[in-house]
């Protein structure tokens, strides 16, 4: 599969995300641009991630203090060909694991910890 189809099929996934979101978190959602990457670049990389991360929430948080000196505007990461790669191939999984991947970044752009949103599901 071509990066295009990765990334066609997951901004599919995260527009059905988003529609299904409750009002409250979907006015949020729409504040947070999602940016598809195929996997971490070198520098985010030489920063300590591993290559393989699947998603990556950068920025200020929702309603966060904006004067905190965050260099860069909110965004959400997905890195779509290490989604397909944990997916090996499977387009229903591959389709999950951008779902739940998006969620999980969402709710670090809502302020919750990985304590949150594990209790929500969304590891």
């Amino acid at each position: 599969m071509t990066s295009d189809r990765f990334t066609l099929l997951a901004q599919q996934v995260v527009d059905l995300v988003q529609r299904r979101l409750p009002d409250r978190v979907k006015a949020a959602a729409a504040a947070v641009p999602v940016c598809y990457e195929p996997q971490p670049n070198a520098d985010l990389v030489a920063d300590g991630l591993e290559p393989d991360l699947l998603g990556l929430f950068v920025g200020h948080e929702h309603l966060g203090d904006l004067g905190d000196g965050e260099s860069l505007p909110p965004q959400i990461l997905l890195f779509i060909e290490n989604i397909w790669d944990l997916a090996e191939g499977d387009e229903a999984v591959y389709r999950d694991e951008v779902r739940l991947t998006y969620l999980h970044e969402l709710g670090h752009f809502l302020g919750w910890d990985e304590d949150e949103i594990a209790r929500r599901g969304l590891e």
